[in-house]
């Protein structure tokens, strides 16, 4: 029986930091399914489709391991659909591990035969976020070094001064 873990995020741009815990999760899982968040209410700098191509250019070597989906419910809801058994999450620190607890009770309290997984962000990528790398490209900062190259060149596409 496949290992099957759902990694959910917004992945809006993909970050290192995205990477490293993708990265880890593979060690974990045969096949590993990036669940990109759809919010009605919010408007995202990239298209589900953009994402989707940012992440599988990120990683083509394990691109036979690795489904890119779209969900907008329940991040169980959509694991069960997938057959995931594993929820991966990243932690940068305690803030971020304050609030995946509470994350890991209601989903457990939803689905039992889900379990969550924390891994750690590594050292050099635990500053990372989406928000700040979007602020940044915004501002024409070089954001060369928060992503992955491809990224990189569709963040300059979008934000041409940077």
């Amino acid at each position: 029986m496949k290992r099957i873990a759902l990694y959910p995020g917004s992945f809006d741009p993909m970050t290192n930091g995205h990477l490293d815990i993708l990265e880890k999760s593979f060690a974990l899982a045969d096949r590993v399914v990036v669940a990109i968040g759809i919010h009605p209410g919010k408007t995202p700098l990239f298209s589900f489709e953009d994402r989707e191509a940012m992440i599988r250019g990120a990683l083509p070597e394990l691109s036979n391991r690795m489904d890119v989906i779209a969900f907008d419910g329940l991040v169980v809801d959509a694991a069960r659909a997938h057959n995931a058994s594993l929820l991966v999450r990243g932690l940068r620190d305690g803030t971020d591990f304050d609030y995946e607890m509470q994350m890991v009770g209601m989903n457990g309290a939803m689905a039992l035969d889900v379990s969550t997984i924390f891994l750690p962000a590594s050292p050099d990528v635990r500053h990372i976020t989406a928000t700040l790398v979007r602020q940044i490209a915004k501002m024409g900062g070089d954001i060369s070094s928060f992503v992955p190259s491809g990224v990189a060149e569709r963040l300059k596409a979008r934000f041409p001064q940077s």
